[in-house]
């Protein structure tokens, strides 16, 4: 016979509640029966706050029209599905809004799913009731900006707070060759004046700034309140095209990837190679590193993340203090490494390299990023 939950006495109920610390402890405990679901309230750190904004997608005409920016929770999880056995997602988790999760009745609704697209399938929804989850921190998406306009060319957002509650903020957002600004007082977009030449690669937000790089290799941090932009020096190697990268709100981390032989006559995308450096906001540099410590970073178009090994089971195909760039659908690739030795003389071992220890294919960057680590298989994905 299955017990009847709803029969269990008040003071277990509470010392429950007061054991569940995880906020998908309290998911999983919602499922359980219709007065568990009354009493525990949904965790508010997976719901996604949102903001309306005027739309972009036609800058700098004035739009009636609104698109929306929303704060994405991002996790690493394992599920045990027959679709995605024993495999490793990367992603935004959104509470399901389904027919099955509204209603109350249901012995046990799906309170948390994620969107997975396996290649030669249909997109489908997965319930995550079973999974092992790990927070990766959030990012923000902007939501309704005119994704099928030719002259819309969006790349990025960053949302920096003012205050505690984020009543009032500033926006920055990575626009064809331009970076737009809105502040939560005036609520509409203006164009920044002092940027740079080149187009922007990367904009992040981080204690308290914007820090943006631009194809050029030009890097700099902008002031939220005056937004004057203050030049990163020492100004790495120009040729590099550059990533930014935190870790949590602790660190932030700059990658950047070139070749190193300029003048070849063939380019080889195998002979790529890194160098990642560290911010050093007390001397406003970057500081060049060689050791990223327990971390894997996932860099690409939809975002760059950063997660811990050790997180990973053993034998999942990817290692601490890794580079894994998933950016081009359908190409073989592999994880990047530090002082990897190769057959060529010329090659140094002072850089990130290809390390060859296992094949990395990129399935689909469509939606979503998904990728396969072989010898042990392991997918990842990043929803949009």
């Amino acid at each position: 016979m299955k017990p009847d939950w709803i029969q269990l006495p008040e003071e277990l109920l509470c010392i429950i509640t007061k054991k569940l610390d995880n906020c998908f402890d309290v998911v999983h405990a919602r499922s359980v029966c219709s007065l568990w679901r009354s009493t525990f309230p949904y965790p508010s750190c997976l719901l996604r706050p949102s903001y309306s904004f005027p739309t972009f997608g036609k800058f700098p005409y004035v739009s009636k029209k609104l698109c929306t920016l929303e704060k994405v929770p991002l996790f690493l999880f394992r599920v045990q599905t027959p679709l995605v056995a024993d495999k490793f997602l990367l992603g935004g988790v959104g509470r399901d809004k389904s027919e099955d999760h509204m209603n109350m009745m249901l012995p046990s609704p799906i309170q948390c799913s994620v969107k997975v697209e396996i290649p030669g399938s249909d997109p489908t929804l997965m319930n995550i009731h079973d999974s092992q989850i790990f927070p990766l921190g959030h990012q923000y998406r902007m939501i309704g900006w005119y994704p099928n306009s030719r002259t819309t060319k969006y790349r990025g957002v960053a949302f920096l707070p003012l205050n505690k509650n984020g009543s009032e903020f500033v926006v920055l957002l990575n626009y064809t060759n331009d970076l737009l600004m809105l502040r939560s007082d005036e609520m509409r977009w203006m164009c920044l004046k002092e940027t740079s030449e080149a187009s922007c690669v990367d904009l992040v937000s981080f204690r308290g700034r914007f820090y943006a790089t631009f194809l050029n290799g030009d890097i700099f941090a902008f002031d939220p309140y005056s937004l004057i932009r203050t030049p990163m020096m020492p100004v790495p190697d120009r040729r590099s095209c550059h990533h930014l990268v935190q870790s949590g709100d602790d660190e932030l981390f700059l990658v950047g990837r070139f070749n190193p032989f300029p003048e070849s006559d063939v380019i080889n995308f195998n002979r790529f190679i890194c160098i990642v450096s560290r911010l050093d906001e007390k001397a406003g540099e970057w500081v060049v590193v060689s050791d990223l410590g327990d971390r894997v970073f996932f860099i690409g178009q939809v975002g760059n993340v950063c997660c811990l090994a050790k997180e990973l089971p053993d034998g999942c195909g990817l290692s601490k203090n890794s580079i894994v760039f998933t950016d081009e659908p359908g190409n073989v690739t592999y994880a990047y490494k530090y002082g990897v030795h190769t057959e060529n003389a010329e090659d140094g071992t002072n850089c990130w390299r290809f390390s060859r220890e296992n094949r990395v294919t990129i399935l689909n960057t469509s939606s979503m990023v998904a990728l396969r680590v072989e010898r042990q298989a392991i997918n990842v994905t990043l929803d949009t």
